[in-house]
């Protein structure tokens, strides 16, 4: 009798819980998503949490603010949905994220110890300083202002015009301002002080000057993730990806045109 239950015990196992499967899954997929990942990555990132984890079927629904997955084992399913908040860039946390995915696929953790490391990334992934971030944005800015033309004298004030930029938008976005009324401000900041600089030590460029000042907002990577995803087949979030990246834009200019229409009447454009 013994025997009979231990062999029925081995042909039987008992189910995971699909549960705390599921919305470890989805954690990994939403911090992958506001890292500024790709539908594909995220979509290969849940479903190695997933198998990692016991899983043996997984259907992932990407979108522009949520996620939903249906995940089996057997003859049991179960489906959840996760909301997501805003999608930044953050490569150092897509680089944990991918390690980690690489752990539970070794199955070298448990289901509570994936979404305890989960969390641990989200707290505690290292960032640069703010001052280290500025300083290398405003020398990204500046060197792409002279490749644009801007002379040796608008060079310094592009550099101080991006680095105050980007701390200020460090700040609002710490303080989690509106990101579209965030880049009209700094936009609006960063060609004001470009223009002014290059105005006091008469750079002959300082319409360019203002422009490489606020490329330090042009929506690179959600641009790429766009493209991407509908290049992939998935149309409907890379067109929303695209329509965030067009406001984007739209929100960026506006704040460049009230610094220039500022500086015109004041008559020094």
């Amino acid at each position: 009798m013994d025997t009979q239950k231990s062999a029925t015990t081995e042909l039987n196992p008992t189910p995971p819980s699909l549960e705390p499967i599921a919305m470890a899954a989805l954690e990994a997929g939403r911090m992958m998503m506001e890292a500024g990942a790709s539908a594909g990555s995220v979509k290969a990132v849940v479903e190695t949490f997933a198998h990692g984890l016991g899983a043996e079927r997984v259907d992932l629904r990407i979108g522009y603010a949520s996620l939903g997955i249906t995940i089996g084992v057997g003859r049991s399913g179960i489906t959840r949905m996760r909301k997501m908040g805003d999608l930044g860039v953050n490569h150092r946390l897509d680089q944990e994220l991918w390690n980690l995915a690489k752990r539970v696929s070794r199955r070298e953790l448990t289901t509570e110890q994936s979404r305890t490391e989960l969390i641990r990334l989200g707290m505690n992934t290292p960032r640069h300083p703010a001052w280290v971030m500025a300083l290398a944005v405003g020398l990204a800015c500046a060197a792409f202002g002279r490749l644009l033309g801007v002379d040796w004298l608008g060079i310094g004030p592009v550099f101080l015009a991006a680095a105050v930029g980007q701390f200020i938008r460090g700040e609002l976005v710490g303080r989690q301002v509106n990101s579209f009324i965030c880049a009209t401000l700094v936009a609006f900041l960063s060609a004001l002080i470009g223009g002014l600089g290059a105005r006091w030590l008469g750079s002959e460029t300082m319409t360019t000057v203002m422009i490489a000042s606020i490329l330090l907002l042009v929506p690179g990577v959600p641009a790429v993730n766009a493209q991407t995803d509908i290049l992939e087949g998935r149309p409907t979030l890379g067109s929303a990806r695209a329509v965030s990246v067009l406001m984007t834009l739209i929100f960026i200019a506006a704040g460049l045109w009230i610094a220039q229409m500022l500086l015109s009447h004041w008559n020094w454009i």
